[in-house]
């Protein structure tokens, strides 16, 4: 410790613009990372690597342990390997948000605003009849992130949105309403789609499947969800791996007003994609 205190002088003294650049960059990195993982269970992961390499040069520097200093030495290789696979979710919503285009431009004119409006104004209208008849629902908002991994476990559409579509999909007895239904823009893009399901400890062990799926889409995309409750016809929205519960039509239309924004749809044609566009 004393030979640290005496080289910190020397080492201070040879610091340079570049170098406060440098620590600034790799701190706001590290921020980042970290920020990215808060809350998930990924940070139980980094918690058990710090602690078994603090106590492994612990022990190595204080009783001189050769083959101990030799391992840990040589594992960082490895973990620069694993840590894309241990980290896979937290890595791609990273690069997710930064390869955005959206992110980097202004966002929504008049008329995109004023479908958001009325897409929203559609949703809270079919949760309210959903929840008054008790038929369990579960309707995702496609943000940013394309969710064509998820279209394509479900019945491609490409309706426009109305209330008694999402009527017809979630009734009780259509092949269909188990599964979710996505929204792109004002159109009901799939129906009956696979979501992945939120794995938070301690925040979902009380949920059901579907409410699971509603916040699990959210923490894996930037996509919102609202869901249905088939036994007690509440309403929730899902939003960034956040459930909010009982909420009404009013409400909900409010939420979804602030909350939901429209996005730049793909600029290309259906015929220029490879497939007709479908009539319905």
């Amino acid at each position: 410790m004393e030979e640290l205190i005496r080289a910190l002088p020397a080492v201070l003294s040879q610091l340079d613009w570049r170098s406060v650049l440098d620590i600034f960059v790799v701190s706001c990195a590290i921020y980042f990372v970290l920020s990215l993982i808060q809350g998930t269970t990924a940070v139980m992961v980094v918690r058990g690597i710090a602690f078994v390499l603090l106590i492994g040069s612990g022990l190595a520097y204080v009783f001189n342990l050769t083959v101990l200093t030799w391992l840990l030495r040589n594992s960082i290789p490895a973990l620069i390997i694993g840590i894309p696979v241990l980290f896979q979710p937290e890595l791609r919503r990273a690069l997710e948000h930064l390869g955005r285009a959206g992110a980097w431009l202004p966002h929504a004119s008049g008329s995109e605003t004023s479908e958001a409006a009325r897409v929203s104004d559609i949703i809270a209208i079919a949760a309210r009849r959903l929840s008054e008849r008790r038929w369990g629902a579960l309707i995702v908002l496609e943000g940013e992130t394309a969710l064509g991994e998820y279209v394509q476990t479900g019945v491609e559409i490409d309706g426009a949105i109305s209330v008694e579509l999402l009527l017809n999909i979630f009734f009780p007895n259509s092949p269909l309403h188990d599964g979710a239904v996505i929204v792109r823009g004002d159109r009901i893009i799939a129906a009956g789609c696979v979501l992945p399901l939120s794995e938070a400890p301690g925040r979902v062990v009380h949920l059901g499947t579907r409410h699971r799926a509603a916040i699990g889409i959210t923490e894996a995309t930037d996509a919102m969800s609202v869901v249905v409750s088939e036994e007690s016809g509440r309403i929730s929205l899902a939003n960034k791996g956040v459930l909010q519960p009982n909420l009404d039509e009013a409400k909900l239309r409010k939420v979804l007003g602030i909350l939901h924004r429209p996005f730049a749809a793909d600029p290309l044609p259906a015929w220029m994609r490879g497939r007709a566009p479908a009539k319905v």
